[in-house]
């Protein structure tokens, strides 16, 4: 059964506290994320009961609002309701600081700049996933111009991200795009990569008689959005000194003097030693505990799913990938996880005797099963009912234990799924392929089981039509109210 996207859109503007409540909004892969001027104006248990919705997240002045796989019809609709020149929050006062503020706009920085990327990532992952498989199969030769040209195709996304990251941070954080972008095109540019390479073989660079640290740029995420962060500023401070007369050519000259060598000297090095050291941390603890890490990361994954924190772990991954080749702790334990909401979803659809919820749950485990994208299942099956969440737990930190024991490691950064399982594929290593296989059956067969044996309290089918109707009335409420 279709959406009317155009209602769901309406309905949920107007839970939020109205359009003029909205000051910008985006999406990622299943969910709508708005900022808001006032928090207290949302309806949110309106805003949950709406139809189509599977969950919303609160932080702040944040809001993020489920909906699924088609969640960029959603957005079309919604953007055509708000002002085209949606305006930045007015600042309520100081704040003041704190380690639960800093930590906060940390996380949203780096969850606003990283999720609007997530395609070109994705994409990206698969076309040099297909260039392996073609590659292993023998159809084409490593060294054909069609291989160089496909793995080529899919390494942009990753080669240029820190270009990718400065663009989104600039809006993230309201400042030119295009400098942020020229900007970061000097940490990737070829003589600069060439100079770096020379650096490191011993050779001493220097700017302005100030010593060059040897970095590699390419395939990074934090240098490149704490310099937009830095750019920020300095466009700002730039403006005030400038004359009105010179900001024509003053203004930009200005900028990209200033904050291209203090990228070059200071905060390339210490986003790449930031970076580094977080990498470092988490996999010192898989090195330490093993399978075990895996079975934990397993059964925590949903948990971090639902606070948007697993896009913390983006730029360890493709860091680590960039260096190593795989990934063998992060990415595995999502097979586990995302498979397991998946067979739970099935055990639900399987048992219970209401049609829409049974509609939901095939939908949900199809796309965690097969696209590996296990929000739909998350919010809405296992967190609606409890007992298939916790079932989905125990079944992760299992398949995720076994992944482990298995090395499994992921040679790309796509959301583990039937689909996207070759990224496990290791050509030295052919029995990776039976494991592979062998921990998604696991996961969904397992969770499936546990979620039967353990049951759930069904949604009878006339309370999910009293909430439709409840919600239908609430929105024709507050038109009659506005009108």
């Amino acid at each position: 059964m279709s959406k009317n996207y155009a209602a769901l859109a309406s309905t949920v503007i107007t839970a939020l506290g109205g359009a003029d409540n909205v000051v910008a909004v985006t999406h990622c892969m299943t969910r709508l994320r708005f900022v808001l001027r006032d928090p207290a104006r949302v309806d949110g248990p309106g805003l949950k009961a709406t139809p189509g919705v599977l969950g919303v997240v609160q932080a702040d002045n944040q809001c993020q609002v489920i909906i699924g796989n088609t969640v960029s019809h959603a957005y079309r609709e919604v953007i055509t309701l708000l002002p085209a020149d949606i305006q930045p929050a007015p600042v309520q006062g100081n704040a003041g600081f704190s380690l639960r503020r800093i930590g906060a706009a940390i996380l949203d920085a780096l969850i606003g700049t990283m999720s609007p990327l997530i395609p070109a990532i994705i994409g990206g992952s698969m076309l040099k996933l297909l260039a392996m498989v073609l590659s292993m199969s023998g159809l084409v030769e490593a060294t054909s111009p069609n291989y160089i040209i496909l793995n080529a195709i899919g390494d942009g996304a990753f080669f240029f991200l820190p270009l990718m990251v400065a663009a989104s941070a600039s809006i993230k954080f309201k400042t030119n795009m295009s400098l942020a972008i020229a900007i970061a095109g000097v940490l990737v540019h070829p003589s600069f990569i060439d100079l770096m390479a020379r650096a490191a073989q011993g050779e001493q660079v220097t700017f302005a008689f100030i010593p060059v640290t040897a970095v590699k740029y390419t395939y990074t995420v934090i240098p490149a959005l704490v310099m937009t962060w830095c750019l920020s500023y300095i466009e700002r401070w730039v403006d005030r000194i400038t004359p009105a007369v010179t900001k024509n050519f003053l203004k930009p000259m200005l900028i990209v003097l200033i904050a291209a060598p203090l990228a070059i000297l200071f905060i390339g090095p210490v986003g790449i030693w930031i970076g580094t050291a977080i990498s470092g941390l988490v996999y010192t603890v898989h090195d330490y505990l093993g399978w075990l890490s895996v079975a934990i990361m397993g059964a925590l994954w949903p948990l971090l799913v639902m606070t948007g924190m697993h896009r913390v772990f983006t730029p360890t991954i493709i860091q680590t990938i960039a260096e190593t080749g795989k990934e063998g702790m992060v990415m595995p334990s999502e097979i586990g996880a995302n498979l397991s909401l998946g067979g739970a979803s099935l055990a639900v659809a399987w048992k219970t005797r209401n049609p829409e919820l049974r509609q939901t749950a095939l939908a949900a485990a199809a796309s965690a099963i097969m696209a590996g994208i296990s929000e739909p299942a998350l919010y809405g099956v296992a967190l609606r009912l409890k007992r298939p969440l916790i079932a989905s737990l125990i079944s992760g930190f299992i398949c995720g234990a076994v992944a482990g024991m298995a090395g499994l490691a992921s040679h790309s950064m796509a959301a583990p799924g039937l689909f996207t399982s070759v990224q496990f594929f290791d050509p030295a290593n052919p029995m990776s392929i039976a494991w592979v296989f062998g921990v998604m059956a696991l996961s969904v067969v397992l969770s499936f089981v546990l979620t039967l044996l353990m049951g759930f309290d069904d949604i009878p089918a006339e309370n999910t039509e009293r909430q439709t109707d409840a919600s239908q009335a609430l929105t024709g409420a507050r038109a009659q109210a506005s009108a």
